[in-house]
């Protein structure tokens, strides 16, 4: 059996992807070489092309919640409760209807001009782009679930905290 020499590249698959030697890898180094750039771009278009179908569908039900839930509904929720009932409805609900920034201000403002209290409109756009269950499948997919469980448990929390800051700040200063 002929042994490859040194200076050849060679690569083995290991469950469905492609693993680079350590031959290969210390060549690299030795001599200061990087990876073409063909190959990088190709790579990466693999990846997105494999996680494409996932961020459809998220895509997908983003906007089906957005037509879903109406302001009509939001402002329903938000009747003259007290101040952490709001703000913890504001991030209970913007975390189910996710959705991105700019849709999130124009309700926010609409939200505003139905008498929905600041601490639950901000809570809502915080929560909104921040949070999001119709996200968790592919922030599973992509970050894994002990971070995916963190990162949504700490933006819970600073959610809830900063729009009680943001607010007592915004009536400080006026």
């Amino acid at each position: 059996m002929n042994e490859p020499d040194s200076c050849s590249i060679f690569t083995h698959r290991h469950q469905g992807k492609i693993i680079q030697s350590h031959k290969e890898k210390n060549q690299r180094k030795q001599s200061g070489q990087r990876p073409a750039f063909r190959a990088v771009l190709q790579k990466s278009a693999l990846a997105f092309l494999a996680m494409a179908p996932l961020l459809l569908g998220v895509i997908g039900l983003v906007g089906l919640f957005q037509v879903i839930v109406t302001p009509k509904m939001l402002t329903a929720l938000f009747r003259g409760n007290s101040l952490l009932v709001d703000t913890l409805l504001g991030t209970l609900t913007g975390s189910i209807a996710a959705g991105n920034p700019i849709v999130s201000y124009l309700l926010g403002g609409e939200l505003l001009d139905n008498g929905i209290s600041l601490y639950a409109v901000t809570a809502f756009i915080l929560s909104w782009v921040t949070l999001g269950f119709v996200q968790l499948p592919a922030e599973l997919e992509v970050f894994g679930g002990k971070f995916t469980l963190y990162r949504n448990i700490l933006s819970f929390i600073f959610t809830m905290f900063i729009a009680v800051l943001t607010t007592l700040t915004l009536q400080v200063l006026s």
